[in-house]
C-alpha cells in the first residue's frame, strides 16, 4: 500500500494552537478560531445558533467547506438532536449554493470520527462537503498522488460569503 502524506495539515494544526500562556479551553484550532471573532481571517463563512460554516484552510478541492458545531464535541452522540439537525440542514442548504456558485457536479460529504477514522482534529467534530466535477482528477493525481487546487481561498470566500446568507435555519 502506498502512503499519502499531508504534512501541511499538522503544521496548520500546530500553528493555530495557542501558546500555553493563552487561556484557551480544549487546545482546539476550531475553538481558537471561534473565540477570535475574526471570521474573515479564518474563512468562517457564517455562524448559526449552534454551528458554523467555514472554508477548509487546506482544501482537497475548490470550495471544500466544513460544517462545525460551535460546541467542542468529538462525536455525534455528544451533540443534542437539535444541534445534529442544524448541522445537517446547513449541509443540505450549502450543497445547492456550491452547485450554483462553483458549478459543482457532485459532492463527497463525510465525517471523520476519531483519529483512527481519519480525523485531523478528532476532538471537534466537523462535516466535510467537497464539491466534485467530472474529470476533476488528472494525470498528476494518478501518477504522483499530488493535486493542484487552482482557486484562491480569498476569492472563493468572497463568492460564497453573500450566498450563505440565504441559508435559513
Amino acid at each position: 500500500m502506498k502512503l499519502l502524506y499531508a504534512p501541511w495539515r499538522q503544521d496548520y494544526i500546530q500553528k493555530n494552537i495557542p501558546q500555553p500562556t493563552e487561556p484557551l479551553k480544549n487546545n482546539c484550532v476550531f475553538c481558537h478560531q471561534f473565540e477570535q471573532n475574526n471570521d474573515d481571517r479564518y474563512f468562517i463563512l457564517r455562524r448559526f445558533e449552534h454551528a458554523a460554516l467555514a472554508l477548509n484552510y487546506y482544501p482537497y478541492n475548490a470550495g471544500h467547506v466544513m460544517v462545525l458545531p460551535l460546541e467542542h464535541k468529538g462525536t455525534l452522540q455528544e451533540l443534542s438532536k437539535h444541534v445534529r439537525a442544524e448541522l445537517m440542514e446547513i449541509t443540505n442548504q450549502t450543497i445547492p449554493i456550491l452547485e450554483k456558485t462553483l458549478h459543482a457536479e457532485g459532492f463527497n460529504v463525510g465525517i471523520n470520527i476519531g483519529q483512527a477514522g481519519g480525523g485531523g482534529i478528532p476532538s471537534h467534530l466537523h462535516i466535510h462537503i467537497l464539491p466534485r466535477w467530472k474529470s476533476d482528477t488528472n494525470f498528476l493525481d494518478a501518477l504522483s498522488g499530488n493535486r493542484v487546487i487552482s482557486v484562491d481561498l480569498e476569492k472563493t470566500y468572497k463568492i460564497l460569503k453573500n450566498e450563505v446568507l440565504k441559508i435559513c435555519i
